[in-house]
């Protein structure tokens, strides 16, 4: 008795996890909804094609009674037996159906014998077998009253339509009984390949799960909406392996880049607690530690705020304002620094250019720049601060939109191919500039504000020196006219 008790749970556990499928959930909704859309277009022609039967039969009868009516009135019961009897000689399908009956209800003409009992109203439609001379057949009738208590019954008889109808409903519904199995093989069918693709996700992320990165969803080729998702899925896991690399690279980066300072800010402590003989060296040890340490905390705020800002949650600063002013303001910083250091400053700004985004920040990608390129620069070299506007494809509405092209020109030691592709990695020095001060997070927080303002960053070899150019999108609204670009020197 425990055993039946045991397996009814069981199997009913097992058929509510079908219907839990999505999968055949999916099917089940198909094959519904393609069964009731044929089973209504099915039911459609079935009622057009009856009731066009029913309404010729109906529109028959009622021509043929008003033309009886006229012959009544013209010539009496005489004339109107005359007709019938013509009209049955030449009825060559045997479907006509008169009777003709005086006050007393006798027989006056027609091929029926005698007024159906059934019949007690006039002008009524009646559906009922019918007896004839030799046979009883189905007849759609209808009665008539007639002056001087005649009654007129006018028919015809059904029997081969009902037989046409009854072909036409055994055809539509042995054609619902395929259109099912159809619906059945087509549910099957989208439950096949609803699950080949969620199994091919959930093998994909099982796999990615359990450490397997390089595991991909399989595209067809055939460019279909399958393929679609396949490619999708590959280009984020795609995305998501080149972050977990860059988290990696990151780390490890930062343990090399962190190590240092902080290892020499407590080497210096230490020797100046065991070995300082007076105020002043241990004064100078601790400067000297507060230094590294000033230098440690600087890479973490760089690091919080590319965090920041590579999240998006800044763009709710971005306005609509005059760019020019903005950089004129870092220009008039770094023309002092590039002096100090022996440099020529060289700016081409047009008067006005509206720009969107935040001021703040876009600052600070210039000022990185600027510091960089007066940071690599020998004496006596020519740093270049350049803005202009380029037009780009023509959008659907006909305009043309626009877009700021800033560049920094330097004559320095510049970077080769390889460094310049790796230029905005976080922590990244190219080889020449391993014994400058720096911890290679400059040009990452550029590329990040850049594409935060939906630019670019590229850099191309000046021969010698490095350019830097900043591509951005500008405003469609332009609130604040363009001129021609000025050049300023220093």
């Amino acid at each position: 008795m425990s055993k039946p008790a045991a397996f009814a749970p069981a199997s009913r556990q097992s058929g509510l996890l079908g219907l839990r499928s999505v999968s055949l959930r999916f099917a089940l909704v198909y094959g519904t909804l393609f069964v009731c859309s044929a089973v209504l277009f099915l039911s459609f022609i079935w009622w057009g094609t009856v009731g066009l039967l029913e309404h010729r039969v109906e529109q028959a009868i009622t021509t043929d009674s008003r033309a009886l009516f006229n012959i009544w009135s013209e010539g009496g019961p005489t004339g109107l037996t005359m007709i019938i009897d013509d009209r049955l000689e030449q009825d060559i399908d045997d479907n006509a159906l008169y009777l003709l009956v005086n006050k007393d209800n006798k027989w006056v003409a027609g091929n029926l014998a005698e007024w159906p009992r059934q019949i007690t109203i006039n002008d009524h439609w009646f559906t009922m077998p019918v007896k004839r001379s030799y046979t009883e057949d189905m007849a759609k009738v209808r009665a008539y009253a007639l002056p001087n208590g005649y009654r007129l019954l006018i028919g015809r008889d059904i029997s081969g339509r009902t037989l046409l109808r009854k072909i036409v409903t055994d055809t539509l519904l042995w054609a619902c009984v395929m259109v099912t199995l159809l619906a059945i093989g087509g549910g099957w069918l989208v439950r096949r390949l609803f699950r080949h693709v969620i199994h091919s996700i959930s093998r994909t992320t099982q796999a990615i799960t359990h450490g397997d990165m390089s595991r991909r969803m399989p595209v067809q080729g055939s460019d279909d909406e399958l393929d679609e998702i396949a490619i999708t899925i590959n280009e984020m896991l795609e995305r998501i392996s080149r972050l977990m690399d860059g988290v990696r690279q990151v780390s490890n980066a930062i343990a090399h880049d962190l190590r240092t300072p902080i290892t020499r800010a407590r080497t210096q402590l230490e020797d100046a607690a065991l070995h300082a003989k007076n105020e002043d060296e241990l004064r100078a040890a601790i400067e000297q530690a507060v230094g590294n340490l000033d230098n440690v905390t600087s890479i973490c705020e760089a690091l919080l705020r590319i965090a920041q800002i590579e999240s998006g949650a800044r763009r709710s600063a971005f306005v609509l304002f005059d760019l020019i002013p903005a950089l004129q303001d870092v220009c008039e910083l770094y023309e002092a620094v590039a002096e100090e250091h022996g440099l020529n400053f060289v700016q081409h700004l047009p008067d006005h250019l509206p720009f969107f985004g935040d001021r703040a920040m876009f600052q600070q990608a210039v000022a990185n720049l600027l510091d960089n390129a007066i940071k690599f620069s020998p004496p006596h070299g020519t740093i270049t601060l350049s803005a202009e506007v380029l037009s780009t494809a023509r959008r659907t509405d006909g305009s043309r939109g626009k877009r700021l092209r800033l560049s920094v020109t330097d004559e320095g030691i510049g970077m080769s191919e390889a460094d310049m592709a790796r230029a905005s990695e976080r922590f990244f020095r190219a080889e020449q500039a391993r014994n400058t001060p720096g911890s290679g997070l400059g040009l990452s927080l550029v590329q990040a504000i850049v594409q935060l303002h939906d630019g670019t960053l590229q850099l191309a070899s000046n021969t010698p020196g490095l350019i830097t150019r900043i591509e951005i999108p500008l405003p469609d609204a332009e609130t604040v006219p363009l001129a021609q670009p000025r050049a300023a020197h220093s």
